[in-house]
């Protein structure tokens, strides 16, 4: 297996050249869409199916694979808030990003017509995306764990009343017919990944760059202002603000109170902010930053996905 050590350079962010294949984890069955956003990550990998979102975080850190390509965000959905909790349980670094757009399709094993369908299989985010075609067919809707392994759990049972909703890959794969192309909702379905790694990159100027934090503030009025006001005095623009309770001490205790103690909430904050850390303006604007936070961990500096899904 290829050993990579040592903070990794732009170049290394694409294995497009003659180099040695890296192994690239993801999440889900072969077919998922989470593979093909490995493929536009890094074109001559080796795509490693793991079953959970933790399992690909371990596969890296264990050395198993060389890079994992995990969702983190959806333009229907939302975040996925699991992701941002291991990005922090874990100490892997985001090297680069990716932006996918997903275009649904329904299958159905061969011979099999829309209105022989009784129901529809598919992760739960695939089922809401797609809920004006669905309602119209009138079909019952079961959620499994993901796209491809709803393709693959018709194909193998060789379901005659049910489709599922994945991607024209998981078609090829299972062997299933496309009844539909295209059934989401809203064309502009845009999935973005994060591209992990062991290591750093080495932060440049040379393109745009965007940089990941995570921190936490002593509570107090104005405080989440202060926090945001170091990159807005220094026109740093945020593209992403995520709270999320810790983990591990989710409460914070008041010692004021009415009928005693009041607990409430201790929050994290994930921010997104486009500059690079090799930039002189985001080391200041950090430095600022941790003069009032609690905590703070840089999850990753790296070159912004700018392409065209």
């Amino acid at each position: 297996m290829r050993s990579l050590t040592g903070p990794l350079t732009s170049s290394d962010l694409s294995n497009s050249g003659n180099g040695p294949q890296l192994r690239v984890a993801y999440q889900g069955l072969p077919g998922a869409y989470s593979e093909s956003a490995a493929a536009k990550a890094y074109p001559n990998c080796e795509a490693v199916p793991c079953e959970q979102f933790e399992s690909a975080f371990d596969a890296v850190e264990r050395w198993l694979v060389d890079r994992a390509v995990l969702p983190i965000e959806n333009s229907l959905g939302g975040s996925i808030h699991r992701n941002y909790d291991l990005l922090l349980r874990h100490k892997l670094h985001i090297v680069g990003e990716v932006k996918y757009a997903v275009r649904h399709c329904l299958l159905a094993n061969y011979g099999v017509k829309l209105q022989d369908l009784k129901r529809v299989l598919s992760h739960p985010q695939a089922l809401a995306q797609c809920e004006h075609t669905l309602t119209k067919l009138g079909v019952v809707r079961e959620a499994v764990d993901d796209t491809a392994g709803a393709a693959q759990f018709v194909a193998s049972n060789k379901l005659q009343d049910a489709g599922a909703v994945a991607s024209a890959l998981a078609a090829e794969i299972y062997d299933l017919n496309i009844l539909a192309n295209d059934i989401q909702d809203d064309t502009d379905n845009v999935t973005r990944f994060l591209m992990l790694a062991r290591e750093p990159i080495i932060p440049g100027i040379d393109r745009p760059f965007k940089t990941s934090i995570v921190f936490s503030l002593e509570e107090g009025p104005g405080v989440l202002f202060k926090a945001l006001a170091v990159f807005a005095m220094r026109e740093i623009n945020l593209t992403k603000i995520e709270s999320r309770p810790r983990n591990k001490k989710p409460f914070r205790i008041a010692d004021e109170g009415v009928n005693g103690p009041l607990k409430y909430f201790d929050y994290l904050f994930y921010v997104d902010f486009e500059a690079s850390m090799a930039s002189q303006n985001a080391q200041n604007a950090l430095r600022h930053l941790k003069e009032f936070a609690t905590f703070l961990r840089v999850l990753g500096s790296y070159p912004m996905d700018i392409s065209q899904t």
